[in-house]
């Protein structure tokens, strides 16, 4: 096959992804609107079907990290804790450099059967994205507008309100608050310096202001906290875009289990703890880049079915009438029907353009650099 026409085969795969992930969700969307009579009802089937419809769209993404690009997570972890992942609710704390971190998070979910129910901590202005934003509404993920003097009694609240929930669910936090940059890791340092706190070489400063609420919300209810260290190999720099292309990447998870117990209650006490963790991950970071390994055995989880198959029958679904339509559409030999289709093309190939680099390193949140700044005055 020539460029152009790799290219242009390229080109139609993106357009029949997306167009799957978005119609589905769209759909997905419009019926959990309609499981709103349910709270007043029967709050728990509300939050056990909106489970499973939210895995219908999670699960889309996490497809195409192991299905269609085939990418490899190898799990470094103790065998001790193995056994209890999945089996628990538990707060998992991710480190924030790679476009695709969050991917590899819902795909350490999927492994152990809590992708449809996990939650995270989100900045205020997903809420209103349709798909993922609308479908966290439903899942009653904690959104925060990032003031703490405004979020705090939100933050908490939301909390609190998982502690009757269903489902065994993993509350997925970003400690860091913002993607990693080598800008805002230097404004972040001299952060550090200020406050006199240890300087990390791998990581942003922990906000451990919404770690220590989660902790003590959620005391009682989550047994303990999964601190996870994510990297690639061989220098490989991951990206969404490359995961739509089929690019395949080996992604290494170090996971630590820490029982809740072991973290402390007070906010200061558990701020400082969080401040140590981050310099133990600096370490394990700086291992891994040394050797390429983790100080703990590997694993590889075995990979669902479900994701595929919930993915196939979206396809099916969905593929027939579109098909359908362009026939008729060619059929019709109408110049205007043509040029519509083709704008709708158009458009829709800059909107998966923009969805991608919402993702993007260099496109990133300014929020660790405008914050920081502050902090600094």
């Amino acid at each position: 096959m020539d460029i152009v026409g790799f290219l242009k085969s390229q080109f139609i795969c993106h357009l029949l992804i997306c167009y799957i992930f978005i119609v589905s969700g769209l759909i997905i969307n419009f019926i959990q609107l309609f499981t709103l009579i349910l709270w007043p009802i029967n709050k728990q089937l509300f939050r056990r079907i909106n489970c499973r419809l939210a895995y219908c769209i999670s699960s889309q993404m996490v497809m195409l990290l192991e299905w269609w690009s085939g990418t490899d997570c190898t799990l470094y972890t103790d065998p001790e804790s193995y056994p209890k992942y999945g089996k628990e609710n538990a707060i998992v704390i991710l480190n924030h450099n790679f476009e695709i971190d969050f991917l590899c998070g819902w795909n350490f979910c999927e492994r152990f059967g809590v992708l449809g129910s996990s939650k995270v901590l989100a900045k205020k202005e997903l809420s209103y994205m349709p798909i993922i934003g609308w479908m966290w509404y439903f899942l009653e993920i904690v959104f925060c507008k990032r003031k703490w003097e405004e979020d705090r009694k939100t933050v908490v609240q939301k909390l609190l309100n998982l502690r009757d929930y269903p489902e065994n669910f993993w509350f997925l936090i970003h400690c860091e608050g913002t993607r990693f940059t080598e800008q805002k890791h230097q404004i972040s340092m001299q952060v550090a310096k200020a406050k006199g706190l240890p300087k990390l070489k791998y990581h942003l400063l922990p906000r451990t202001k919404g770690f220590a609420v989660t902790v003590q919300c959620l005391r009682n209810v989550v047994s303990a906290v999964y601190d996870s260290t994510l990297n690639f190999r061989n220098n490989e720099n991951p990206t969404l875009l490359g995961v739509l292309n089929g690019k395949k990447y080996h992604a290494d998870l170090y996971v630590r289990r820490i029982p809740l117990e072991d973290v402390p209650e007070d906010e200061q006490e558990c701020s400082t703890w969080l401040h140590k963790l981050y310099q133990e991950k600096d370490a394990f970071q700086e291992e891994y880049y040394r050797t390429g390994t983790y100080p703990a055995v590997p694993i590889i989880p075995p990979r669902r079915p479900w994701t595929l198959l919930n993915w196939l029958f979206w396809a099916l679904l969905l593929l027939y009438p579109l098909f359908k339509l362009l026939i008729n559409m060619i059929n019709s030999g109408s110049s205007l029907t043509l040029a519509s289709f083709a704008f709708v093309i158009i458009i829709a190939s800059v909107g998966v353009r923009w969805m991608i680099g919402v993702t993007e390193i260099n496109k990133g949140s300014t929020y660790g650099n405008n914050d920081n700044k502050q902090k600094q005055k």
